[in-house]
């Protein structure tokens, strides 16, 4: 098994960690809906499923049932 053959301080560790960065997310504006998302994700808007400016999963319409 390997063995470090000395002890790496934390200054030394950290130094070399400092590279390891989360890249910010690409977001892009649908020309359709005006929606901001992630590229190549498929996004709700208001009830529908939209990818690439086309429902992809229509919305259902809620019906008035005061009529009673």
């Amino acid at each position: 098994m390997a063995h470090p053959k000395s002890r790496v301080s934390k200054q030394r560790k950290r130094k070399r960690r400092t590279h390891f960065k989360s890249a910010a997310p690409t977001v892009a504006t649908c020309k359709t809906t005006g929606e901001a998302h992630l590229f190549h994700r498929a996004y709700w808007h208001e009830g529908s499923m939209y990818y690439k400016g086309q429902v992809v999963i229509a919305g259902v319409e809620e019906e008035d049932t005061d009529s009673e």
